[in-house]
């Protein structure tokens, strides 16, 4: 069990800013579609089946009751979670406006509003995540384990909990049960894509493959993909796709060797993690970075942090540094010239030369 079940805070992981099923984007429910899941929706979930359904590991037998004991709102609370949520994103963006002149005691306002958006925003989704559970076991057994089913699931809540309008008065769960049920199904059609064929390519195949049974014979060898294009009339390129195509995925899970303790997975290098020698110089880099980040100016510190990311990951252009900062352009640039040059000249800054060399 991973922490990916639970949903992070918000700013921890951005939500998808379109759902797809397959390869059609949806929008939103209709007042009909809405009626339909009302019918349907079911919070509770039986916590001892589930655990018969899944392997019995502490991790997820903690996560079932946790969510269990999580309680359920009524529609009273839902509403007051949504419109607090509304002020949160309304004071992000008061506090994003460069243009908003803000008082302190505005400014100290607009953050509280932000901080109690996110509170609400993590409220909804815990006490939500049953319903992700409830959704996700009815498509147990066409292809995906119930854990993936509901990771899937809870980035379905975490959408419906971004585009809820309280104004139109829904219960949020029947709402969110819809968007849960999308991005549950879209899973499951893209997994089938991987293995599923059209039926001309299906019928292709398999006369391709008594061809090559045939030439096999009179050859005395397997034939080549020129050979096998001949015989059917086919470009040698054409004969390459076609058995691409119907390449067999290998389980990561599958036993090596003749105690079958090692997995086929246990053999492949997992490039998004780094060496250790590397993850130790980037931790390195990174103090030395903050220290003579550290001895920089106010104004050329700030210009440098949203000019390359360095507390959210969003590089900035200098235009946008200039109206977030009430500046021009051309003064922008000057400000990141300067703190640059500072940081070239000055004893912690150019320590830094050492990791990029």
């Amino acid at each position: 069990m991973t922490d990916t079940l639970n949903p992070p805070p918000l700013g921890e992981q951005p939500v998808p800013q379109q759902t797809l099923v397959g390869d059609q984007p949806v929008g939103e429910p209709s007042p009909a579609d809405l009626q339909r899941v009302a019918a349907e929706v079911d919070e509770d979930i039986d916590l001892d089946e589930l655990q018969e359904l899944v392997p019995a590991t502490d991790a997820i037998t903690r996560y079932l009751r946790e969510i269990g004991r999580t309680p359920l709102l009524n529609a009273t609370q839902e509403v007051d979670l949504a419109q607090t949520i509304e002020a949160g994103k309304a004071g992000r963006a008061a506090l994003a406006d460069a243009q908003v002149d803000l008082s302190p005691t505005d400014r100290l306002q607009l953050k509280q509003a932000v901080e109690r958006g996110n509170d609400a925003r993590q409220k909804l989704i815990q006490s939500n995540l049953r319903l992700v559970v409830s959704v996700a076991k009815k498509y147990m057994g066409r292809g995906m384990p119930l854990l993936d089913l509901i990771q899937e699931g809870n980035i379905g809540l975490m959408r419906a909990v971004e585009k809820f309008d309280w104004r139109k008065g829904n219960r949020f769960s029947t709402y969110a049960t819809w968007w849960i049920r999308q991005a549950v199904t879209r899973a499951l059609a893209e997994q089938s894509r991987l293995i599923r064929l059209p039926v001309h390519l299906g019928e292709s195949l398999g006369q391709m493959r008594r061809t090559a049974e045939r030439l096999a014979i009179a050859l005395q060898r397997e034939p080549t993909h020129a050979e096998l294009g001949t015989a059917l009339g086919l470009p040698e390129e054409q004969v390459k796709r076609m058995l691409e195509a119907v390449r067999q995925p290998i389980s990561l899970s599958l036993p090596v060797g003749e105690s079958g303790e090692s997995q086929f997975g246990d053999f492949i290098e997992d490039d998004r993690i780094a060496p250790p020698e590397e993850q130790a110089n980037r931790s390195l880099m990174e103090r030395d970075l903050v220290q003579a980040m550290s001895e920089l100016p106010d104004r050329e510190r700030t210009v440098l942090e949203l000019r390359y990311g360095l507390h959210d990951g969003q590089r900035r252009t200098l235009e946008e540094v200039g109206r977030i900062l009430g500046i021009t352009r051309e003064r922008a640039r000057q400000i990141e010239g300067e703190a640059l040059r500072r940081l070239r000249t000055s004893e912690s800054g150019s320590g830094l030369r050492g990791y990029l060399e």
